[in-house]
């Protein structure tokens, strides 16, 4: 994909930014707040990234502290937070996968979680390895004649137990909500959403997270997804 052909697609994406309905509950007086999940936050240690409920507090106490309603970031952000799982890691040791694909949103459990357009079911799994995706929903979009893809990581079980591949969706339907650890890769409960142009033969899953080296390959395919999310330039 030529650079000319996304900055295309992502100006066809601020052109519509109006017509997209919110991913998650959210009204303009919500306050957000900018979570950063590389190592210029100190606050982070490996206690907390290597127990899951602990890193659940950790979270929740960011969140009530700043009296907000949920917390957002991680776009091209290289984290040091994947270390907490082998997932990342390569199978032949060298340099892990830090660089983050999509935009998370931290939140409650069970927050419902909506499509910004209409679109079909691509694919959904079950990816259950600690750090994973855990329930992963995908679907298929068309803008402008173009097709993509959004990807939605960390949902409940439930959000997969009545769907089909090619289910159509309208704009604005629950499609899924946020899971809880045993069903969302031993994660504090959160959304990852993403954008992805080619699933390039993938289904049910695709990297949210890519080695460092490989930064401008899958920045290419997935643009930033608050171009459709739209609560990231609202943080603090």
């Amino acid at each position: 994909m030529s650079n000319m052909q996304n900055k295309n697609f992502e100006e066809r994406l601020k052109e519509n930014a109006r017509e997209f309905a919110p991913v998650v509950p959210f009204e303009p007086t919500d306050k957000l707040l900018l979570m950063d999940f590389t190592e210029k936050n100190s606050e982070l240690t490996d206690e907390i990234l290597n127990d899951t409920n602990k890193f659940i507090k950790y979270i929740n106490k960011k969140l009530s502290d700043a009296a907000a309603k949920y917390g957002v970031g991680g776009y091209n952000e290289h984290r040091t937070i994947y270390s907490r799982s082998k997932v990342f890691d390569t199978p032949d040791g060298r340099e892990p996968r830090r660089l983050h694909l999509g935009v998370d949103i931290w939140g409650p459990p069970y927050t419902k979680v909506m499509t910004p357009l209409n679109g079909i079911v691509h694919s959904f799994a079950f990816n259950n390895a600690f750090g994973d995706y855990g329930t992963t929903i995908i679907l298929t979009h068309n803008l402008d004649g173009e097709s993509f893809h959004t990807l939605y990581g960390h949902l409940s079980l439930n959000s997969i137990k009545n769907i089909q591949e090619g289910d159509a969706v309208k704009k604005g339907d629950v499609i899924a909500e946020f899971g809880i650890p045993f069903e969302n890769g031993q994660w504090p409960p959160h959304l990852h959403f993403q954008i992805i142009k080619d699933m390039q033969g993938m289904k049910g899953d695709y990297p949210g997270v890519c080695a460092f080296s490989e930064r401008e390959k899958y920045l290419a395919n997935c643009p930033n997804a608050d171009l459709i999310f739209g609560m990231m330039q609202l943080a603090k």
